[in-house]
């Protein structure tokens, strides 16, 4: 099944400046956009609290990073 990805960071005011960092939010490609997301960190949030992003800004969330898969282009080639 295809995943798309959203990414978005918390808007102003819902976490601290410091924790506005840009998380990557997994979701079926054809399924409706869910009331809460959750990050691949585990992170949380109902759509009113996000501020959707169509590209990366700013500061990423590394453990989204960390926890995201490769594009298959990405991987390195089995050894025979």
């Amino acid at each position: 099944m295809t995943t798309r990805l959203i990414i978005a960071r918390p808007l102003p005011g819902t976490v601290g400046e410091t924790r506005r960092v840009v998380h990557l939010f997994p979701l079926l490609a054809d399924a409706a956009m869910p009331e809460r997301l959750t990050a691949y960190c585990d992170a949380t949030f109902g759509l009113g609290e996000l501020e959707l992003l169509e590209r990366p800004l700013g500061m990423p969330c590394l453990i989204c990073l960390q926890r995201s898969p490769r594009p298959a282009s990405e991987l390195p080639a089995a050894e025979s």
